[in-house]
């Protein structure tokens, strides 16, 4: 996946005092997901109802 026009957007828990930093971009049909403090790290592409599942678990 082509992921040099993806726009990431950093999460709004994240902060510039070493919080969790976390970046989503939107790919249509998946998700991206990275680590917002090294970006160049690469990224995970999961399916809409796969990061549904997976920050519901998180909240809980």
């Amino acid at each position: 996946m082509d992921m040099r026009n993806a726009t990431w957007r950093k999460s709004s828990r994240s902060n510039d005092t070493g919080g969790e930093c976390v970046e989503v971009a939107d790919l249509g049909a998946a998700v991206g997901v990275r680590d917002s403090k090294a970006p160049a790290a690469g990224h995970l592409c999961v399916d809409r109802a796969s990061l549904r599942v997976l920050v519901s678990r998180i909240k809980a």
